[in-house]
C-alpha cells in the first residue's frame, strides 16, 4: 500500500472512530447507566433518566451527536515499537479532527487563549491533545480518545497535600471538589478520577486517564481498591443526584490510579465526566485493519 494510500486510509479510519465516540457511548458505559437506571428512586431522577434514554436513542437513530459539547479531543496513544506508521498516524488524528467537525459530528470549540478566537476546527495549540507511550515487541497502536466536554472538565482539580494529611487528606480533597463543583457538572458523574503521585501534573494526568478504564473494574492493588469503594459511597451520600436535582445516583464509579511520590509530597488530581462518558478504544493493525474494542460489531465507513 503506497504512503498516499495508507495516509488516506487511516484518516478514514480515526475520523469514523472519533464519530462513533461522539454519537454511541461504549458498551461499558451504557451498562453502567442501565445499572443506575434501575437504582434511582427519586421520581424526578427517573424522569432525567427517561429523558436520557430517548436522548441516546435520537442520536443513533439520526447519526448525531449524543451531547451538544462535544469536547476537546484527548487521544492517548500507545505505539507498538514495530508499528510503521507511527508519524503518519499522529498527522491522521489531526487530519480526522478537522474531517468530523466539517461533518458534524463535532461542534467547534477549540479556542486559542492568545487570540480568543476558535479555530472552527478543533485543531489548536496542542490541540487534539494526544499522550504517546511505547509497548515493546509489537506491531500494532492502541489509540484511546476522550471527549472533554467542558461542563464535565470545569470540576478538575489537582492539588500538592502535605504527606501528614495521608489518605484521609486525599479523600477530604476528592470529596470537597466533587461537593462544590459536582452538582452542574451533568451528574451523574459516570466516573470520578483520582491521580495520586508526586506532583500535581502527574496527579492530574493520572486521574484522567483513570476515566479511561473499563467500568466494573477495580484498581489491581487491594487497598487502592477498598479505597475506590469508600469514596463511591461517600460521594454518593451527598445526593445531589441526576443533573443535580437530587437522586441516589449522584456518581457511577470512582478510579484511583496512582504512582510513587517524593517523601515530602503527596498529590491528588480530580477528573470527572458527566453522564454522557464519552471514550472508545481502537486498535489499528500494520496491514490497517482495525477493532474497536470499546464499541463490539461497530463498523466504519470507508
Amino acid at each position: 500500500m503506497e504512503l498516499n494510500e495508507s495516509f488516506n486510509k487511516l484518516v478514514k479510519i480515526l475520523s469514523g472512530f472519533i464519530n462513533v465516540v461522539a454519537i454511541k457511548l461504549s458498551d461499558d458505559v451504557n451498562e453502567k447507566l442501565n445499572e443506575l437506571i434501575e437504582k434511582e428512586q427519586s421520581d424526578v431522577g427517573k424522569l432525567v433518566y427517561e429523558a436520557v434514554k430517548k436522548n441516546l436513542s435520537l442520536a443513533l437513530e439520526r447519526k448525531a451527536p449524543l451531547c451538544q459539547d462535544t469536547g476537546v479531543l484527548e487521544f492517548f496513544v500507545k505505539f507498538g515499537e514495530n508499528f510503521p506508521y507511527k508519524s503518519m498516524l499522529l498527522k491522521a488524528i489531526r487530519e480526522g479532527t478537522v474531517i468530523s467537525t466539517k461533518n458534524g459530528f463535532l461542534r467547534p470549540n477549540v479556542v486559542d487563549p492568545s487570540t480568543e478566537k476558535n479555530s472552527g476546527d478543533n485543531t489548536g495549540p496542542k490541540i487534539p491533545w494526544i499522550e504517546i507511550e511505547i509497548e515493546e515487541n509489537s506491531d500494532y497502536a492502541d489509540v484511546q480518545l476522550y471527549l472533554a466536554g467542558g461542563g464535565a472538565s470545569r470540576p478538575g482539580s489537582a492539588r500538592t497535600l502535605d504527606p501528614a494529611e495521608g489518605w484521609s487528606g486525599i479523600a477530604k480533597y476528592v470529596i470537597d471538589v466533587v461537593s462544590s463543583y459536582g452538582p452542574p457538572a451533568c451528574p451523574p458523574l459516570m466516573v470520578v478520577g483520582v491521580g495520586i503521585g508526586a506532583t500535581s501534573e502527574i496527579a492530574a494526568m493520572l486521574s484522567k486517564k483513570a476515566l479511561l478504564r473499563k467500568m466494573g473494574e477495580r484498581n489491581i492493588n487491594p487497598k487502592i481498591a477498598k479505597f475506590e469503594e469508600f469514596l463511591e459511597e461517600e460521594l454518593n451520600n451527598l445526593g445531589f443526584g441526576p443533573q443535580g436535582l437530587g437522586g441516589k445516583t449522584s456518581i457511577g464509579e470512582v478510579h484511583v490510579e496512582y504512582a510513587g511520590r517524593h517523601p515530602a509530597t503527596l498529590a491528588v488530581g480530580v477528573s470527572t465526566s458527566c453522564w454522557a462518558l464519552r471514550k472508545g478504544w481502537i486498535r489499528i493493525m500494520p496491514d490497517l485493519s482495525y477493532e474497536i474494542y470499546s464499541h463490539r460489531g461497530v463498523k466504519i465507513e470507508l
